[in-house]
């Protein structure tokens, strides 16, 4: 075994291929990833992802396994534990750290953040030197406010300790009271979990493994002034404006324009991870670590901007969590295998899932780039759930069109993927063909597959790797966190 490369997973989250300049758009949005995939990595072409929000693609993605496999769907699952490819990294010696503000993989009792030796997660609070109230709370429990001002008061900046619990306590219930300086960032730049991970690169040795998921693509979009190029403060207002990105537009209290113009900002927030990923490469390069490293950059999802369903009657796609547009599926994914010189395409279907394989294989010295190309790639896509659907009775009448669970089977066809569809069941069900291109053009061929989706999905089996809990360990501001983006 080859136990001498690094492992970097880059998770650009909720970047669609679609508004890549990579695959087709028209803004200039990526422009380093443009230069790299063609002439120093493999650039799979039709890549997918396994499902449609952040947690059960990350449980995909980490483990090899299909959602129908893990069964790893809401905030009271847990992964139970030895069954990501991180783990097994760590029993070989490697170092394994995970740098996030999703608190899918760093705070949530999910089984993800203790797949890693090392965590750093979300830095909103005015100080990040100082102590966290966040992380403390996550660490001793839910209502330790008490301790938490102890230990504040112990700690070497316990005046910035007692601001950042202030600004917690205050900005979940109270944000508009906040003077400006307290107010907690609605989200941390990319380039500050770029710098804890190279800070943890240099203070360790031997063989490293670490999972980087930037944020600066999910909403709220905020890119800095110097990428804001297709935005603009009209549309940063109109954001400020909105109360759910998601359900007042389903809702029909917002037109779809609106929804729309925002893609201008989240169209600065991908040239601003380019700028990030540009920047990854060169610490790499600086510290003669990256000819012998495994970097993986890749999607956990896409999003939407008013898209119409060719499936589900009469609907739209906004932001992401449910739907099966090619949208919300279809996901950069850029390897660039240790030792390689020269670029490479596959225009093959591949999975995000292909990872774990990859690994093992890169340090086996077999052949890596196979583990992304299966036969087929199937993706799941399940309806709203209660937690949800309480939220999206607000703004919306009728959830008939968001509660059925959807299937998917991609194989590889002429001139692009074949996409077999069924969503929900019984009377309702709906059967789709559909011949996706590339990721700017896709198109309705036929409605019914054959069988072929429920034929691959039988296959699939229970792989027992799920417990069930309350969810009672989640605090406040995590959970607010969650419900912001639309997931609980």
């Amino acid at each position: 075994m080859q136990m001498s490369a690094n492992v970097l997973l880059v998770v650009l989250d909720t970047v669609r291929a679609k508004n890549t300049s990579l695959h087709g758009h028209a803004n200039r949005t990526t422009p380093f990833l443009n230069e790299f995939a063609r002439e120093r990595a493999t650039w799979f072409t039709q890549a997918r992802a396994p499902a449609a929000r952040s947690l059960d693609s990350h449980v995909s993605l980490l483990t090899g396994f299909a959602v129908e496999e893990h069964r790893v769907t809401k905030s009271d699952d847990r992964l139970d534990a030895g069954n990501t490819i991180f783990e097994w990294l760590s029993e070989q010696g490697y170092r394994t750290g995970v740098f996030s503000e999703n608190n899918w993989l760093t705070d949530v009792d999910a089984g993800i953040k203790t797949a890693f030796d090392h965590v750093e997660g979300p830095r909103n609070v005015p100080y990040p030197e100082a102590l966290d109230p966040t992380s403390f709370v996550v660490e001793h429990g839910q209502g330790e406010y008490r301790n938490f001002l102890k230990a504040a008061l112990k700690s070497n900046a316990p005046m910035r300790a007692l601001a950042n619990g202030a600004s917690l306590k205050l900005g979940t219930d109270y944000r508009h009271l906040l003077p400006g300086a307290l107010q907690p960032p609605t989200t941390t730049p990319g380039t500050e979990y770029l710098d804890l991970l190279v800070e943890w690169v240099d203070g360790g040795s031997g063989p490293w493994a670490a999972c980087l998921n930037l944020m600066d693509a999910h909403h709220p979009y905020e890119p800095e002034p110097a990428y804001d190029e297709w935005g603009g403060d009209r549309c940063r207002a109109l954001q400020d404006d909105i109360e759910d990105v998601k359900w007042e537009f389903n809702g029909g209290q917002r037109p779809w324009w609106q929804r729309r113009a925002l893609e201008g900002l989240y169209d600065g927030a991908i040239r601003q991870l380019d700028a990030v990923v540009e920047r990854l490469v060169d610490e790499l390069k600086t510290r003669g670590e990256f000819e012998e490293t495994l970097l993986v950059i890749t999607s956990d999802h896409g999003e939407g901007f008013g898209e119409p369903s060719r499936i589900r009657p009469d609907t739209r796609v906004a932001s992401h969590s449910d739907g099966l547009h090619e949208v919300l599926l279809h996901v950069p994914l850029i390897v660039k295998f240790p030792g390689q010189s020269d670029g490479q395409q596959v225009t093959d279907v591949a999975s995000i899932t292909g990872f774990p394989e990859s690994v093992r294989r890169t340090l086996d010295g077999g052949d890596p780039a196979e583990a992304y190309t299966p036969e087929r790639v199937l993706a799941t896509v399940p309806g709203v759930d209660d937690r949800v659907r309480e939220r999206a009775g607000a703004y919306c009448d009728d959830l008939t069109p968001f509660t059925g669970n959807g299937r998917i089977v991609y194989e590889t066809a002429d001139d692009g993927v074949r996409k077999s569809v069924v969503w929900n069941s019984g009377t309702d069900r709906v059967e789709r063909e559909i011949h996706a291109r590339d990721a700017q053009t896709a198109y309705i061929t036929g409605t019914d597959t054959d069988g072929r989706v429920d034929s691959a999905f039988e296959e699939l089996s229970d792989r027992k790797v799920k417990s069930t809990g309350d969810g009672g360990e989640m605090d406040e501001s995590t959970r607010k966190r969650l419900e912001d983006l639309g997931y609980v």
